[in-house]
Formats: C-alpha cells, structure tokens, sequence
C-alpha cells in the first residue's frame, strides 16, 4: 500500500496521489458499517463528494462495489447506497490446529464459500500440506475462471513454535521437533503461486471476531479464544495490536497459583484439553469434541465441571489484563458449540463479581459470535486486508 508520508488521523485526503490509501479507507469503512450513499461516506472520511465518487465509480468498474436500492424520503433525487461486492475478491484460509486443520475459501464480505477440514492426533508437516494443497486445488476446480483470477492470497494461522506442542500433545518429541526446521512460506510455495501472509493463530481469531464478528462494538477489549489450548488477542483504539513479534496478546501464558502454591500458565488450567482428559479418564473417545457439526450434549456431567473450573480461571484472567490496560470488555469465544461460549461467559462474569478487584474497573465480559471457524476466517482475511483494505482502522474510530 502506498501510504502517504503526511495524512489526516480523522479522514483522507482530496489529492489525487494519495487516492490509493482513499480506496482503501472507503472499503474499509463499508465493510465495518455496511452499504451507505457516497454523500455519507464523503461526509465520514472527510473528503469531497467529487473525489468520493470517482473513487466509488472506479471501484464498482473494477467489481468490488454493488448498487444498492434507491434510498427516498429526502429532498432531491433518491440516494443509492454502495455496498461491498461479495465476488470482488476471495482468499483462502488455513488454520492449523493441535487436533484439527480447517481450510477455507471466504469472498470480499468474509462469507464462507468453501470449507474442508481434516483431524488427527497431532498435526505433522507432509500431513498438514498435502490436505493444503488438495483441499486448495479441489476447491478452485469449483471456481470460475473469473472467481480463480479473483483469489487473491492464503493466510496462514499457527502457533508460534508448533515444535513446543509435543510436551501437552502427547507427540513423540523426536517426530514433533521437525517443525522447527519448516518454513511454512516455503513449503506452500512449492504448490501454489498465490501470496502467503502468517499469524499466529490465536491473533487470527481475534482478527475474525474484530472484523466480521461483535469486536466491533467495542473500543478497546481483551479477546480469549478457547481451543486444546488457550490463547489470546488484544484490541487498542479498534485496532488488532499483534505487537512487536506478532505475539501480543499471548493470554495463555498468563500465570495463575494453584493449590499449593505451584506457578501455573493458563493454557494448562483453562483449555479444552483438560475436557479431553476428563474423557479419557471416564473410557470416552475424546474426539467427540471435535466432531462436526459439534454436539457436547451428551456430555453435560464433564463439561459442566470444566466449565466452572474454567470460568474461575478466566474471571482471574480478565482481571490480570485489566490491571495492564483498562478494557472495557473481555470477549470469551472458542471451538466449542455456541451454548457453551455463552454458559461460559456468563459463568466467568458470575466469577468476577467474587474476585478481589481493589484499583480495577471490572470489565464487561461477553460472548464471540465466530466460533470454531475464528481462526481460519481470521487466516483469510490477511490476503484481502493487505491488498484492498486498512491493515489497521486508523482514523475509523471518528469516520465510522
């Protein structure tokens, strides 16, 4: 992107050099509200009307804008508003995951146009690219010729250091260490020319529920996302904050004191992997869990107890991050069916009410709205963010 060297934090700018950071804003400025006439948008972004509607005309021509119904009931002609086009662009999605891989296609809208998954014990390097690259070639023998010369990229969302699973995964260390030697860019490479964008998995999901999920309503939020393991992603100013390395908002990591006294992380006192040991303790088959669609309502005795177990562990977690940075909200969401992520939000919001919050403002604490596909929606959007919209909503805060 052709960022200008000098621009308005509040809007954009009316010179015709800088008419490629505009396309971007107005885009992403319909894709967080929705359609609106071009008099609203220039009123918004602080631009023209005239270069608004160059712009608007241009990208309707080149496809990624729609015509909406005439709006009537106001003096003059009726306005028209523009919309996102759903065909303007896709992108595929990959997530990798300590029990699953989910592999989609989404459009320029983040609906979800095509989705294969595969399970396993654990995941392994020549396992994981061959389901990339039949799952990719199946779905584009589906596509047009055109909706192919539309895909614009894959976005990648893994762990970091996926070689330091194996001690909670139960893989032989030996097997599981090759990843450190694997460039995930490379390895894709080989099968496929699209361009390749990387994130850490947990920041993905959090991308997912900011963009296409409720993240929006709130301005700034710690997000939670509940899988085998926990992590975690941090929104500032209706930003994703990934941080220097890209690892901000590694919420599992967060330490928590357990009964004796012992240092513990919250990946191994709040995730679906201990559900799994419950399990396997009782004689069930603990991939019930990840079967799709997924259905835990023959497990209630099980999952009741983690969920209160979890829950008191997420009020701790959520009031940890808020002494740091002063949330307004805490969104708890996670592969689970949508019951649970609502069970548990309530039952952690029941937690905080109990908890020592001297100094603290507690926060709101509220269910996502994405669910198990957080993480490869979030995959996906990295592709289409980074060729047509804001990477971050700079300004959006005071034009949305």
């Amino acid at each position: 992107m052709n960022v200008p060297k000098v621009r308005s934090l509040s809007g954009g700018a009316n010179q015709s050099g800088l008419r490629d950071y505009n396309e971007r804003l107005l885009l992403s400025m319909l894709l967080r509200n929705g359609p609106m006439p071009g008099s609203d948008l220039a009123r918004r972004a602080g631009l023209s009307a005239q270069t608004v509607s160059i712009i608007l005309r241009k990208l309707e021509n080149d496809g990624f804008l729609e015509r909406g119904a005439p709006q009537r009931g106001r003096v003059g002609k009726p306005s028209i508003p523009m919309g996102l086009a759903a065909s303007g662009a896709y992108a595929f999605g990959l997530k990798i995951g300590r029990r699953n891989a989910d592999l989609i296609l989404i459009d320029f809208k983040g609906g979800i146009r095509a989705q294969k998954n595969i399970a396993y014990d654990y995941p392994m390097p020549d396992q994981i690219f061959g389901f990339l690259e039949a799952g990719m070639a199946d779905i584009n023998s589906n596509l047009s010729p055109l909706e192919r010369e539309r895909v614009c990229g894959i976005g990648l969302a893994a762990p970091f250091e996926l070689w330091n699973w194996y001690e909670l995964a139960g893989a032989p260390a030996e097997e599981f260490l090759r990843w450190r030697d694997i460039d995930l860019r490379e390895q894709v490479s080989r099968f496929s020319a699209l361009p390749i964008y990387i994130m850490n998995d947990a920041t993905a999901a959090c991308r997912a529920e900011h963009v296409y999920g409720r993240g929006k309503e709130f301005r700034d939020y710690a997000y939670f996302f509940i899988a085998a393991f926990v992590g975690g992603g941090i929104v500032l100013n209706h930003s994703v904050f990934e941080g220097h390395q890209g690892n901000a908002g590694a919420l599992g990591s967060l330490r928590s004191t357990g009964p004796n006294g012992e240092s513990r992380q919250l990946i191994d006192i709040a995730s679906i992997h201990l559900l799994e040991a419950r399990l396997e303790q009782a004689g069930i088959d603990k991939s019930i869990l990840w079967k799709q669609p997924q259905d835990w309502s023959g497990l209630t005795r099980y999952v009741d107890a983690w969920m209160g177990e979890t829950a008191q562990e997420l009020a701790k977690a959520a009031l940890s991050t808020c002494s740091v940075i002063d949330f307004e909200a805490v969104l708890i969401d996670g592969a689970f069916p949508e019951n649970i992520r609502f069970e548990l939000a309530e039952r952690t919001s029941r937690y905080i009410a109990n908890q020592d919050m001297r100094g603290l403002i507690p926060p709101k604490i509220e269910a996502g709205s994405i669910g198990g596909n957080a993480r490869a929606l979030g995959a996906a959007s990295g592709p289409i963010f980074a060729q047509y919209l804001l990477n971050t909503n700079v300004g959006l805060a005071e034009v949305q």
